[in-house]
């Protein structure tokens, strides 16, 4: 209350002014009757008047609402005149102190979250190496129950990618602090994927070919770049048709990663790079955790390489753009 009437001050000032002076005029003026005309000249004046000083005042303010695109520290009214212009510089410096104090808080909470994930991820992948030096070792001691410890070495890939992509996952909100950009010879770049995805290929009777030039070179992140390689093919040896052949190739600054087998449906493609989204087919692929693809989109939009997704037809190609970057070579 004590506000709207602080807000609304001139008006009740110009109210008293015209009560008292009006009068005195009229009678000076022998009547209403004969000066009607003057009458209302003087209250269009006294009007002008109070609205030209309410505007020179809130001037700040206007300008303040009008601006359609602006930045959070312009929000504030750094001389306000009026008592409304006060009132809402202070609530705004209150109302950005708290979020700045909450934006704190949830920086701290995901740096200590992002701790959190690294050192258990870090803690099972201790026993885990330990499980797959035992699971090498019995296979030699003991070929009666090879296919046995495949099965149990299946899992152990399974989850030492899982594992991989959680710590991944954790690391991504932070890559332009890791980023860095370097010559890259991207043949070796795929072929030190598909030798990590080797037994995956071959479980799978998924077989690679990689035709990319020796000399093709780009710039951009390895590891990041890495991660995103080995994602992709992962991807195509997961829903891939047996005894297929994934294709990778460049062509005209572009990579491409084709494999043949189940499609995307049309509803679905702009969906799966959406964080946790499986689609349809996870429903009946239980590996399936809607992380990946997620990890993939901001990974590329980090490193600017744009890229596009198809699938049709029973086949599937995801292709990167490098051609973009104007630091692409060729050796």
């Amino acid at each position: 209350m004590k506000l709207f009437l602080r807000d609304h001050l001139s008006f009740i000032i110009l109210y008293i002014i015209t009560f008292i002076t009006l009068p005195i005029v009229i009678h000076r003026l022998d009547g209403f009757e004969n000066h009607y005309g003057y009458f209302i000249f003087l209250s269009i004046i006294l009007l002008a008047i109070l609205l030209f000083v309410r505007y020179v005042r809130r001037k700040k303010f206007y300008m303040h609402i009008e601006k359609e695109s602006i930045d959070i520290d312009e929000f504030l009214i750094h001389q306000p005149n009026a008592p409304i212009e006060k009132a809402y510089a202070d609530q705004l410096r209150s109302i950005l102190s708290s979020l700045l104090s909450k934006d704190e808080e949830h920086k701290d909470f995901l740096q200590e979250q992002q701790l959190m994930i690294s050192q258990a991820v870090h803690q099972m992948k201790t026993p885990l190496s330990v499980i797959q030096l035992l699971i090498q070792s019995n296979q030699s001691n003991e070929p009666r129950l090879f296919l046995e410890w495949q099965k149990v070495k299946k899992e152990c890939n399974m989850l030492n990618f899982a594992l991989n992509q959680l710590l991944m996952y954790s690391r991504s909100t932070k890559i332009l602090v890791d980023l860095k950009i370097e010559p890259i010879t991207l043949k070796d770049i795929v072929q030190e994927v598909v030798n990590d995805l080797k037994d995956y290929f071959i479980e799978n009777e998924i077989y690679p070919k990689i035709t990319i030039e020796e000399n093709i070179t780009i710039y951009s992140d390895r590891k990041w770049l890495k991660v995103v390689v080995y994602q992709l093919l992962n991807n195509a040896v997961k829903y891939g048709k047996r005894e297929s052949i994934v294709l990778v190739n460049y062509e005209n600054g572009q990579l491409f990663i084709r494999n043949k087998g189940e499609t995307i449906p049309t509803s679905e493609i702009n969906r799966v790079f959406d964080l946790f989204y499986t689609g349809s087919k996870g429903r009946t692929i239980g590996e399936a955790t809607g992380i990946g693809l997620y990890l993939v989109k901001k990974v590329l939009n980090t490193l600017n390489h744009s890229f596009d997704l198809y699938s049709a037809n029973n086949e599937t190609i995801f292709t990167i753009d490098f051609s973009g970057n104007t630091e692409t070579a060729i050796k």
